[in-house]
Order: C-alpha cells, then sequence, then structure tokens
C-alpha cells in the first residue's frame, strides 16, 4: 500500500495498480475553439484527472516567458519581486505579507515545517487536523515529520465537513494543533461557509487557543456561493492564527511552471519564510505569472469556460440522474455504479482519464471541468455508459 508522500510521486504512481489508467501521453494542446467536441484518442486523451486548466496558459503569458528567455542566465529577483507586487496588489495587501513557493504545495510544506518547529521547540506536542478526503499534501510532508495526522471522516450523507467534529479534535487534543483546511474541499469541490470556518478562526485568535490554521484556496476563484469568505479577510484584520495558500495552477493556467503563494500577517509570513527556498521561484514562473494577472480578457474567458464545461456536465448528470455535489471549484463530484477504480478503467478504454478514488468514498469520482468540447466527449462516453449499464 501506497503511503501519503509516495502516493504524490509520479514513479509511485507508474509502478502501483494506477499504472493502467495513467496517461504515458500528454494531451494535445486545445483548439482554437474550445467549445468544439474533441475526439479523444490513445495518442491525444482527454485529461480530466489531475484539475489541470485545459484552456492552456494565456497568449501573454507565452510571450511574457519568450521575451524572458534574453535574461535566462541572470537570477529572477526584479521578476520574482514583480510578481510579488502584483499578487499583493490583487489582494489588497502588503508585499511583506506574500510569500512565494514552487506551487502552493511547497508553500503548505514550509507552514507545516515552521508550525511543527515552533511547536517541538515549545516542548508541546502537535498533531494536523484535516477533514478527509481532501488535498493529501499536507499529511504527506507530515509524515516524514512523524507527526500524526487525526482525519476527521465528511458527513455521510451530505459530505461536508463535520465542524463540529473537527473542533472537538482541537479542543480535546493536549497540545499544538494545525488544522489544514481546503476550501472549497477537494475532492466534494464545496465550501464552508464563514459562519462556520471563520467563526471558528475568529474564536480560536480571541481565545489565544493553540490552533493555526492553513486554509487552502486553491479553488477560491471559482466560487460563487456567497456563504464563503476568503480567509484573506480574517489576515487583513490583524489575525496572526492562519495562513492562506493559493495557486497559480488553477484559473491561470499554470501548473507546469510551479507557482503559489501564501498570505498572512507580515510576523507570520517572516516565520514561514524561514522555511522557505531562498531561490524557489524561477524566471519563467514569475513573469508568466505578473501577465495573467494583467490579462483581464484571458481570466475572463477562463471563468467562463469553466462554467460553461459545468453547466454541459450538470445538466448531463441531471438527465441521468446521477447524484452530484454543486461544485464551486474546477471540478465536479459525482457518485458511480460501482467502484470509481472500476469507472476509471472503463473511461479509460475510451482515452478519457477522469480521478482518483478519494476514501472513504469508493463509488463517487472527481471530474476535472476541462474545456467545453472536452466535456461534450465526456458526456457522449458518458450516456454510451448508460447504455450499457456501466453508470
Amino acid at each position: 500500500m501506497l503511503n501519503r508522500r509516495q502516493f504524490f510521486s509520479t514513479a509511485a504512481l507508474a509502478g502501483s495498480a494506477l499504472a493502467g489508467i495513467v496517461p504515458a501521453v500528454k494531451a494535445a494542446a486545445p483548439a482554437a475553439d474550445v467549445t468544439t467536441e474533441v475526439v479523444p484518442s490513445k495518442a491525444n486523451p482527454v485529461l480530466l484527472n489531475f484539475n489541470e486548466n485545459s484552456l492552456g496558459m494565456a497568449p501573454s503569458a507565452k510571450k511574457a516567458v519568450a521575451d524572458a528567455l534574453v535574461n535566462g542566465h541572470r537570477y529572477p529577483d526584479d521578476a520574482k519581486e514583480a510578481a510579488r507586487a502584483a499578487i499583493a496588489k490583487m489582494h489588497g495587501v502588503d508585499a511583506k505579507q506574500v510569500t512565494l513557493g514552487a506551487g502552493s504545495s511547497q508553500v503548505i510544506q514550509a507552514i507545516i515545517a515552521a508550525k511543527v518547529e515552533a511547536a517541538k521547540n515549545a516542548g508541546q506536542k502537535v498533531q494536523v487536523l484535516e477533514p478527509t478526503p481532501t488535498f493529501g499534501v499536507a499529511a504527506a510532508y507530515v509524515e516524514a515529520l512523524h507527526v500524526p495526522v487525526n482525519d476527521v471522516v465528511l458527513q455521510k450523507d451530505t459530505l461536508a465537513v463535520d465542524m463540529a467534529a473537527m473542533k472537538a479534535a482541537a479542543k480535546n487534543f493536549d497540545g499544538f494543533t494545525i488544522v489544514y483546511f481546503c476550501n472549497p474541499n477537494n475532492p466534494t469541490g464545496t465550501v464552508t461557509g464563514k459562519n462556520e470556518l471563520s467563526a471558528w478562526i475568529k474564536d480560536c485568535a480571541a481565545a489565544k487557543a493553540p490552533v493555526f490554521f492553513l486554509v487552502d484556496e486553491a479553488y477560491g476563484e471559482y466560487v460563487e456561493d456567497p456563504a464563503f469568505e476568503s480567509g484573506i479577510e480574517l489576515v487583513k484584520q490583524g489575525l496572526t492564527n492562519l495562513m492562506v495558500a493559493k495557486t497559480f495552477s488553477k484559473l491561470y493556467a499554470l501548473a507546469g511552471l510551479r507557482l503559489g503563494y501564501g498570505i498572512a500577517t507580515p510576523e507570520v509570513n517572516a516565520e514561514i519564510d524561514n522555511f522557505e527556498s531562498i531561490d524557489n521561484i524561477n524566471l519563467a514562473s514569475a513573469v508568466a505569472a505578473t501577465a495573467t494577472l494583467a490579462d483581464a480578457a484571458y481570466l475572463k474567458t477562463s471563468l467562463e469556460s469553466t462554467k460553461a464545461s459545468k453547466a454541459i456536465v450538470v445538466a448531463a448528470l441531471k438527465e441521468l440522474g446521477i447524484k452530484y455535489l454543486d461544485t464551486q471549484a474546477n471540478f465536479i463530484y459525482h457518485e458511480v455504479k460501482g467502484s470509481n477504480a472500476d469507472y476509471q478503467k472503463a473511461m479509460a478504454a475510451e482515452n478519457i482519464f477522469v480521478g482518483r478514488t478519494f476514501a472513504p468514498f469508493d463509488n463517487w469520482s472527481r471530474l476535472t471541468l476541462g474545456t467545453p468540447g472536452e466535456m461534450k466527449a465526456f458526456v457522449r462516453v458518458l450516456k454510451s455508459f448508460r447504455a450499457k449499464g456501466l453508470i
């Protein structure tokens, strides 16, 4: 059985039972007209398994990278600080409140390392507390630090986070708790509203409770639910018991260039930066991020493309009577007939790759919302599965 860290290793995936359903080739670049139904093939499969943005990088980002290559022999300090400044401006915070990482996963790693070290130096026991299933990178990092992970299973009927159980687990722990909270959650795509999450963070801050919140908002740009509140709003209020991690891998379509960031108070940020690599950002990711943030037309297109894809999939799921969750992200979580493992294999046989299984919900599938053309191809295959009794 793979441990948490091994699960995130490509080499481990290749040697595991997933080997037969992980494509050995990459999908072709999207067509100019992303609404035209694509034809999946072995050479050009439809990749709906890693929540990537199939729209592709913004043309402005590609140009920025190409133009910057003339300085590829220089360290990227200026480009890095320009990206930091652009991020800070977007969120209305000071640049000192922004820490950068090679993907949000590196920011999460630094937060974990900093807080575990601080707790151990203070002679405290430490745990990571998280709902499950969720994005597993925080748990993967603490495994190497020999820190226990307390997984609180989602509510069985709604798949919502069991907030009462989460609070009890933190309150009853005799030590320091790092709460990893992905909001919207991955793989469910649902949000925990401000009346629950923000209120808990504020209560812990007021009580000076030994709890730190690592709020992962990788999919925050997609949220339309008015109950949602970004943790950045709490940072702006001066709360020091949280950091918000965000990424350029989703809406901004820069997954391959690896750039993420964290936002916290300057004091928290200074602590976290001690555990970040000094030269963790490369020139290409920095200039691409800055260009994409300035490209309002691309960002609008990216968001509208995902909304159109969501509408296509939701309509099909409703037509087929398949249960699904109301997603606030660039993926959708739906039930399947039998096991998701078998469903993955059946889809892979049609050159469509869907998300892995998230225990204990083995009969649910996480589907990335690719381009509208890709989702039309998915729906066609899904309906053929119904005719065959596979869904």
